[in-house]
């Protein structure tokens, strides 16, 4: 007897949600990204989690060293690059080398309709690691009250 089976194609699964391809958006795994991107995209995106209130301050604190740390919770208790918009982007980044194992960076942070500036520091230490060791935001200027 040559009996021939019939088999049914085997589908997908139609429980399990589309794969994300976007790494900027929450859930999704970063390992591709941090292994290929620089530190000072990856220090970028942290400090403008942080800054606009989408991460919690101390998610920085073991990327961080000296002073920096109390810096940024100072600037972060303002939440100064939250919006009501689309949230804020990196909009350009720059860096200078001062010397091996330390980097000067800048950033336009692009948050509603204003750019605004960040620099930061990294330092190498001697496990390897980045860490930040100063950041800075530039503030708006404050508005003043109409003339009479």
């Amino acid at each position: 007897m040559n009996k021939v089976m019939s088999r049914k194609p085997q589908t997908r699964p139609h429980h399990r949600p589309p794969t994300r391809h976007d790494t900027r958006r929450p859930g999704t795994p970063t390992r591709s990204r941090t292994t290929t991107a620089r530190p000072t995209d990856l220090f970028a995106d942290r400090l403008l989690a942080v800054l606009s209130g989408q991460r919690p301050v101390h998610w920085m604190l073991r990327h961080t060293a000296g002073s920096a740390y109390d810096d940024l919770v100072r600037l972060a208790e303002r939440t100064p690059l939250r919006t009501h918009g689309p949230r804020p982007t990196v909009h350009d980044l720059g860096w200078f080398v001062p010397r091996t194992g330390a980097l000067e960076v800048f950033a336009r942070i692009a948050a509603g309709n204003h750019l605004r500036a960040l620099a930061f520091r990294l330092e190498q230490s001697e496990d390897l690691r980045w860490r930040c060791t100063a950041v800075e935001l530039a503030t708006p200027p404050a508005r003043r009250p109409a003339a009479p």
